[in-house]
């Protein structure tokens, strides 16, 4: 059998087809331009790898920081929620509520009355005026200066005077007379009545504070049974009274008078307005007072001269008279005071 031939790929003398070497040709040159190719890709790549990874490294630092201001973030969003959760939860207060929470309050705490403010802003203006006359003059006058003091042709002393005891020397004096005044300059000068201190041979006031002071008749006004005192000291803290018109003074309107009745006091009685422009003439018929406050608020002998307030503490009168139809000198409830206007114009001062 013949063996078949056997080619050699190293045959140098081996020819290749001019097809065959033109595919060869190209695939190197595609060879080759793509491994150019891949080189400038490569090439341009590189910076863009370095700024990646700069920027992988700025972001790993960035993100620590986004989480801690994710953190705080979170806790302001929790405290805003809650807020809103409390403050949606709480009703809105009504008038009810309010007037509720008010009425509680009045149950369960004593509120002060309207009298009672009245007589803490008048207390501390208001005086004891007593009155004293010496005995000599008692021994002399006996029953005439009695009777002179029970009469309309002068006033007449508040209360009685006191007998001389034992066989004491005539120039020693006895309580006379006990009234009332009202600071209405912090200087010390005071309002009272006439007839609290007409006749006395030496006044003393008293004031809130317990200081005893002399003191002296500076002004009169007999029309209106008004005497205006100047005591010789006062107190460091003396608070004068607030004086108010009477032009807005009004019947039914609340009323307070402070004084010393019989001598006991300060004392404090209420009540309204019951007239104005009111006449009174004493039972003897010899004097007669126009203009006057009519009140209910009790009033008796020491009383006089004594302040009539309005609930604020203001002074809108002068305490005067009683009217009695009886011998008795008691309150049946009618009484009597001087507007403040008037009595102003007795101490000098100027008319509202």
């Amino acid at each position: 059998m013949r063996r078949p031939a056997l080619y050699s790929s190293s045959r140098t003398g081996r020819t290749t087809p001019a097809g065959s070497r033109a595919t060869l040709a190209d695939a190197g040159a595609a060879a080759q331009a793509t491994d150019e190719l891949a080189s400038d890709e490569l090439i341009r790549a590189a910076p863009q790898r370095l700024l990646l990874g700069r920027f992988a490294s700025r972001f790993r630092l960035s993100s620590q920081q986004l989480m801690w201001a994710a953190i705080v973030l979170l806790a302001i969003l929790l405290a805003i929620s809650a807020a809103l959760q409390v403050r949606s939860s709480q009703r809105r207060l009504t008038q009810d509520d309010i007037d509720a929470a008010v009425l509680k309050t009045m149950e369960t705490n004593v509120m002060p009355s309207e009298y009672a403010k009245a007589y803490e802003n008048i207390r501390p203006s208001v005086v004891r005026v007593i009155s004293y006359v010496k005995k000599s003059r008692l021994k002399d006058e006996g029953d005439k200066h009695a009777s002179n003091t029970d009469k309309g042709a002068r006033p007449k002393p508040l209360g009685r005077a006191k007998p001389a005891e034992g066989s004491g020397k005539d120039d020693e004096e006895v309580e006379h007379g006990v009234g009332t005044g009202v600071v209405i300059i912090d200087k010390g000068v005071i309002l009272t009545n006439l007839h609290v201190v007409s006749g006395a041979d030496r006044i003393k006031v008293v004031f809130f504070d317990g200081l005893e002071a002399e003191a002296t008749v500076t002004g009169a006004q007999p029309e209106n049974d008004l005497a205006v005192l100047q005591a010789s000291k006062i107190p460091d803290d003396m608070i004068a009274a607030t004086m108010r018109s009477t032009s807005d003074l009004a019947p039914g309107d609340k009323v307070l008078a402070v004084g010393f009745p019989f001598g006991i006091g300060p004392s404090a009685s209420a009540g309204v307005v019951s007239g104005l422009k009111r006449v009174f003439r004493s039972p003897e018929g010899k004097q007669e007072m126009k203009n006057l406050i009519q009140f209910d608020a009790a009033a008796n002998p020491g009383n006089s001269g004594g302040p009539l307030v309005t609930m604020d503490g203001e002074v809108v009168g002068i305490v005067t008279a009683i009217l009695n139809p009886t011998s008795a000198r008691t309150f049946i409830g009618i009484g009597f005071a001087v507007p403040i206007e008037n009595a102003a114009t007795a101490a000098g001062l100027p008319p509202f």
